[in-house]
């Protein structure tokens, strides 16, 4: 089968169902060996993330239509058909034939069937959806779904889950230590600044000279939420706890003016890797990298001014630019999470100096993951003084979700 944007969703999809590998892991290995042009590389993560954040909804309208069992790579193939013919609207023609090319001669009748069947139906399938529960309509877990129900206003849940399923703006943090962010802007047409965001520009395309040459990294503006509770001042002594691949670190070193020390630590030695090259390419100079895992205990390295805390976490303030995330999670991973945020903190306190400020950050909008945790610390080590507490919600504040809560040792 000759290479297309259809034929990389379809592998990805079927890599993505018979692995346990992330979305973006497996369209990025993809694409890095696939020759494509940048708007069919375009399209193939459109088709491939598409489906993902739409599965629950594309299976309701293709079991309405076929009520026997389907063999999961035929699935595979309807769902990408589904997704091209009734949220892109792509031409019917177009979406048949080249939906049913992707398959086997022996599977392609029975799609070219269930596909034009449904296109005789489609305001009849679409109607029948709007009447299905938000879990089906806007392909979330039910489970979850019921959580965010217990923790927020119903319209607040319907619009996280729209929030959710809708593609991600570009956002760059401009690297001030390389290039002014009125440069930056005047230099990428179609970018601007964020308002009440300083370094963050919203960009029309990734800037991919800007980004090789350091002077900028994607993130969104959630990430710098932390940071800046953080407050790291030139010349002092600073541990970011789990910081790969290192968007976080990189705004750290800029806030602090390329002065003092950062030692910046991750478990795995692969992202480590990728958080020196990150390091190298915007010039943070004070940036120290080390392999620690917290969880296994801390390390004999007192003495810190200020310690950030990124703990790994469930994502749920990010499935909009993870698309994956609300099918691998399991209802049980919130409290698993907690355990583990918390063994962390506690690895890490011993490491700062009385005075000093520790950051305890998230991108989870799960209680456990946060206030929880917060209270968990103020509980065990009474000498922790809670100063501020600042949360993203992205219903409320049109960003990634995130948690940051600014702790003082006394």
């Amino acid at each position: 089968m000759e290479p297309s944007a259809r034929v990389l969703a379809l592998h990805a999809l079927q890599r993505w169902r018979t692995s346990r590998d992330f979305a973006d892991a497996i369209i990025t290995n993809l694409l890095a060996t696939a020759e494509l042009s940048g708007p069919e590389r375009g399209f193939a993560h459109e088709l491939f993330y598409g489906v993902l954040r739409n599965l629950t909804l594309l299976d309701f309208w293709i079991d309405c239509l076929r009520r026997r069992k389907i063999e999961a790579g035929v699935r595979d193939v309807l769902r990408l058909g589904f997704y091209q013919l009734f949220l892109l609207d792509t031409a019917e023609h177009a979406g048949v034939f080249e939906t049913v090319a992707l398959a086997r001669k022996p599977q392609r009748a029975l799609i070219n069937g269930v596909l034009r069947a449904a296109l005789r139906q489609k305001v009849d399938l679409s109607r029948r959806a709007k009447s299905q529960p938000l879990s089906t309509q806007w392909s979330h877990p039910s489970w979850l779904l019921q959580r965010w129900t217990e923790q927020f206003a119903p319209e607040a849940v319907l619009e996280l889950c729209r929030w959710n399923n809708r593609p991600a703006p570009l956002y760059s943090r401009v690297n001030c230590l390389r290039k002014q962010v009125t440069d930056f802007v005047r230099e990428n047409d179609g970018s601007f600044l964020v308002p009440n965001q300083e370094s963050f520009v919203c960009v029309p395309s990734v800037p991919v000279e800007a980004l090789v040459a350091g002077d900028c990294y994607m993130q969104d503006p959630s990430t710098g939420v932390a940071c800046r509770l953080l407050d790291p001042q030139p010349g002092e002594r600073v541990l970011d706890a789990c910081a790969a691949p290192g968007g976080k670190t990189g705004y750290l070193a800029e806030l602090m003016q390329n002065r003092g020390e950062i030692v910046a630590c991750d478990r795995d030695g692969q992202h480590l890797e990728r958080l020196r090259r990150n390091m190298e390419r915007l010039g943070a100079m004070l940036v120290r990298v080390k392999q620690h895992d917290w969880v296994r205990g801390g390390m004999d390295a007192p003495g810190f001014d200020r310690i950030l805390l990124d703990v790994p976490c469930t994502n749920t303030g990010a499935m909009r630019r993870r698309v994956d995330v609300r099918w691998r999670l399991r209802p049980d991973d919130f409290e698993r999470m907690h355990k583990q945020q918390v063994a962390i903190a506690r690895a890490l306190l011993p490491l700062l100096k009385t005075g000093g400020v520790l950051v305890y950050s998230t991108c989870s909008l799960e209680r456990e993951e946060n206030e929880n945790v917060v209270e968990n610390l103020r509980r065990e080590f009474p000498y922790l003084h809670l100063h501020q507490i600042e949360s993203v919600l992205p219903f409320r504040d049109g960003f990634d979700g995130a948690f940051a809560a600014r702790f003082i040792l006394e």
